[in-house]
C-alpha cells in the first residue's frame, strides 16, 4: 500500500503540479501586492478608493452584505485587468514575435 503511494508521489506530473501550485501562490502574492500597493492607490488618487463594505440591507432579520460582494467583485476585476495587461498581452506579443522569427 505504501509502495503504491510512494510511486504515485514520485511521478513527474505530481511533482510538476506541486511546483506549479507553489509558483502560482507566489505569483498570486505578487499580483495582490501590486494591485493593493500601486493600482488601487492610483485609482484612489483620481476617483476615490471604492469601499462598499458597510453597504448592506436586512430582510426578516437576515442581513445581506452586498458591499462585501461589491468589494470582492471590484478587486477581482482590478486583479484580472492587471494580469491581462501586464502579463497576458506582453507574453502573447513576445510569443508571436518569437514564432514569426523562427518561421
Amino acid at each position: 500500500m505504501l509502495k503504491g503511494f510512494k510511486e504515485f508521489i514520485m511521478k513527474g506530473n505530481v511533482i510538476d503540479m506541486a511546483v506549479g501550485v507553489v509558483v502560482g501562490v507566489a505569483f498570486n502574492n505578487v499580483v495582490n501586492t501590486l494591485v493593493k500597493g500601486i493600482v488601487t492607490p492610483l485609482i484612489g488618487a483620481f476617483g476615490g478608493t471604492p469601499d462598499f463594505s458597510n453597504f448592506s440591507f436586512t430582510i426578516n432579520g437576515s442581513t445581506f452584505l452586498v458591499g462585501e460582494f461589491l468589494n470582492a467583485l471590484i478587486s477581482f476585476l482590478t486583479i484580472s485587468a492587471v494580469v491581462y495587461f501586464l502579463v497576458v498581452l506582453p507574453t502573447n506579443r513576445l510569443t508571436k514575435k518569437t514564432s514569426t522569427k523562427k518561421s
